[in-house]
């Protein structure tokens, strides 16, 4: 696998950090605010307030899917469809793909 400079950047951790510049190869490398690495956001104040809102939405979002989608929204009924067999997004991308087809609601 070649190194790929290009996708190098620079996240400057801590309040205190004096943020220096960095060259790589004789190019700059490019300071960023936030990186999202292994799916978590990370940003220079090492503050997870920015990854609690963008999870709470994607919950909000697969919470309406279900809500507009399925017909029966007894326990029995959500607790099959959140079981652990279905992949996270999964569901969401099959129910919208149900209702865009004309076949109505689950």
């Amino acid at each position: 696998m070649k190194f790929n400079q290009a996708k190098c950047k620079v996240l400057h951790l801590g309040h205190s950090n004096p943020k220096h510049k960095y060259r790589l190869g004789g190019e700059w490398l490019e300071c960023i605010p936030e990186e999202k690495d292994s799916g978590m956001l990370v940003d220079e104040k090492l503050k997870m307030s920015q990854q609690h809102e963008l999870a709470t939405q994607k919950a909000n979002c697969i919470l309406g899917c279900i809500k507009r989608t399925v017909a029966s929204r007894s326990r029995e009924m959500i607790v099959l469809l959140c079981s652990g067999e279905t992949p996270p997004g999964v569901l969401c991308l099959a129910l919208e793909t149900s209702t865009h087809e004309g076949h109505g609601p689950v």
